[in-house]
């Protein structure tokens, strides 16, 4: 399973307003619950602060990489966000984050969420990529731009 194939245009976000850690992840949780109608908006939310708490998915470069396991996620869900203005997130490296890449899995997938971890955090490692994201005009362009970054990232062996 690829990112691409779990994130579709419609949940690459442009121009998110902010405000704070806790408004993304509830903006977040809010517009997935809307979109995917076996989640609720407060399980996703908690869920995502929890996984906070344990330690902040900023992983620096003013990216943060939110997730968690959801027992009514029937396969994986990734959601990116690029934010009008970049919130402070605790990231490792204490730059405020503007680009959010949520990534929700069902309870059970271990491999796969790791899998998929990794996948996220190899493309928005890139400093080109990031780039590239922060100068989209549009939703779309944004789109495009990720899923040339997800497929320059994932060979192409045809098992994903």
């Amino acid at each position: 399973m690829s990112l691409e194939t779990i994130l579709p245009p419609e949940r690459t976000l442009f121009a998110v307003p902010g405000g704070s850690k806790k408004r993304v992840l509830e903006f977040f949780s809010t517009f997935i619950a809307q979109n995917t109608p076996s989640l609720d908006s407060q399980e996703v939310f908690s869920r995502l602060i929890g996984r906070e708490r344990l330690g902040s998915t900023g992983i620096g470069h003013g990216v943060a990489i939110p997730h968690a396991r959801n027992p009514h996620c029937k396969a994986p869900i990734a959601g990116f966000l690029r934010l009008a203005e970049p919130v402070d997130f605790d990231a490792v490296d204490g730059d405020p984050v503007d680009l959010v890449f949520v990534l929700l899995v069902p309870e059970e997938a271990d491999d796969a969420h790791l899998a998929l971890l990794g996948q996220v955090a190899g493309v928005m490692n890139d400093a080109e990529t990031r780039s590239a994201l922060r100068h989209a005009e549009s939703q779309q362009e944004l789109h495009d731009r990720l899923t040339e970054a997800i497929r320059r990232q994932t060979p192409a062996d045809g098992n994903g």
